[in-house]
């Protein structure tokens, strides 16, 4: 397999060179037959769907379940391009914590000048119901998924923040359960980092920031919003690996002051809420009032300290597209230091100038909803047709304000096994970070997640991408 004269090859550089990090693999490779990687191919899938390892399509009949795609050849990092990567989204997201701190309570940086307030105050993500509130430990995210692209040896961007309820951490586990089970000769030979003990690392994290009044060891319990949820699997998974409670929001009430769940000896206090249940739906008596699925006075609970919400209500407003924009402003007045990571450059569509320039250049660029996700309601123009681009342009021309646009970056590529051997695809990466009151835990590599058809952009898994195991070398 050879690398492309557009893109930057992880395994190749580019070259008929295999780089240094890929290099054992590719001897070990080498040595494989064909057909048989094809079975095991078979046989990952086949794991898969026992399992139960799927995801529910927004939008379609709930029992339209579809199986990720899962992709046998590793995507690889060196402990050396690691480390830069780990140092850079450490600063990053020590700098959300200390903006979402800032925002909800003095707003230093705006008075400063460095955000405008109507980007604030106008945001739909942002709650004045959080203004003067303190999370127990000072912690607001305390998962984070922040996504990266590589676009050359040593550049990197982060693509977006997941600031709000980040998911895809059981497909990193699950992929490199897979892995080890189908090639345990291969971790023989090479030495990676482990994943696996991210279940008790998250639970300890979530244990640190308890609140006060938490007696003996932290109850522990993780929100779902049910069955039909498109990540149910991933709460079911971590609420197991954790030996936390899974519980929908009519198994918690009020209960003296505390959160309590339903038990078989009646309720118990919950010290700590892994919540996967959006803002708007948390609490029917703070925010919508038809919610079925949150707890009714939880808001009034966690404002007294007594109990951790995790991530923080109000946390999305950290990754709002517009806000990215500011990123390495945000980095900068809250670290005092340059951003590590770049920012991909941004458009705001709300500004005159920027709209005009997105109007005029649609074609090559790719534009996203200020708060979509999951790859829907973006324009990719290199790849859209001209009737899309029009359909767009109206959309655009109407509410500019919900958009940004940003340019069509060369994403790096990374091998996949195709019926003919190795094939480049394009990939992003989502690390995910634990932060607790006194340290950030970053669990080495992520989630890989691979465009399977060929020339593809779109990495999403309800765009039809893959995801990959990703190995960080020990060196």
């Amino acid at each position: 397999m050879g690398g492309t004269a557009d893109f930057f090859d992880e395994m190749t550089g580019g070259d008929t060179e295999i780089r240094a990090p890929y290099r054992q693999f590719r001897d070990w490779f080498e040595g494989e037959d064909l057909r048989h990687l094809r079975r095991k191919s078979a046989e990952a899938e086949d794991f898969f769907r026992r399992t139960g390892i799927t995801f529910n399509v927004y939008g379609q009949a709930e029992a339209d379940e579809r199986l990720i795609p899962f992709d046998i050849v590793p995507r690889i990092l060196s402990g050396r391009e690691w480390s830069k990567l780990r140092r850079g989204i450490e600063q990053r997201v020590r700098a959300i914590n200390a903006f979402l701190h800032d925002i909800y309570h003095r707003q230093e940086i705006i008075r400063a000048g460095r955000v405008p307030t109507e980007l604030i105050s106008g945001n739909d993500a942002f709650l004045p119901q959080m203004i003067g509130v303190a999370p127990p430990g000072g912690v607001y995210t305390h998962v984070v998924g922040v996504d990266v692209v590589r676009t050359g040896e040593d550049e990197f961007f982060v693509l977006e923040d997941n600031a709000r309820t980040p998911s895809g951490v059981s497909y990193m586990l699950e992929n490199r359960e897979t892995m080890l089970q189908m090639f345990p000769e291969l971790f023989t030979r090479i030495k990676v980092r482990q994943v696996h003990n991210y279940p008790i690392r998250l639970r300890k994290s979530l244990a640190d920031a308890a609140p006060r009044a938490t007696t003996g060891k932290p109850q522990i319990a993780v929100l779902t919003p049910g069955i039909h949820n498109s990540a149910y699997f991933e709460h079911a998974f971590l609420a197991d690996q954790m030996g936390a409670e899974l519980v929908e929001g009519h198994d918690l009430r009020v209960v003296d002051g505390r959160i309590a769940m339903r038990t078989t000896r009646g309720f118990k206090p919950v010290d700590v809420l892994y919540r996967r249940v959006d803002d708007d739906f948390l609490d029917p008596l703070t925010f919508r009032a038809d919610s079925m699925l949150g707890v009714p006075g939880i808001m009034d609970v966690y404002r007294a300290g007594g109990i951790t919400l995790a991530n923080a209500p109000g946390t999305g407003i950290a990754d709002d597209k517009a806000i990215y924009s500011y990123m390495p402003d945000i980095v900068e007045f809250y670290t005092g230091e340059k951003a590590i990571l770049k920012n991909v450059p941004t458009w705001r569509c709300s500004d005159p100038d920027s709209l005009a320039y997105v109007m005029e250049n649609l074609s090559d660029l790719v534009v996203k909803e200020v708060h979509g996700s999951g790859g829907y309601g973006m324009l990719v123009g290199p790849a859209a047709s001209k009737r899309e681009i029009e359909e767009f342009r109206s959309k655009l021309a109407a509410r500019p304000v919900k958009y940004i646009a940003q340019p069509t970056l060369a994403l790096s590529t990374v091998p996949i096994l195709t019926g003919k051997g190795l094939a480049p695809r394009h990939v992003d990466l989502r690390p995910f970070v634990l932060v607790a009151p006194e340290r950030i835990d970053i669990t080495p590599g992520g989630l890989t997640r691979v465009a399977l058809k060929k020339g593809s952009l779109v990495v999403n898994s309800s765009q039809g991408g893959g995801t990959k195991d990703t190995w960080v070398l020990e060196d």
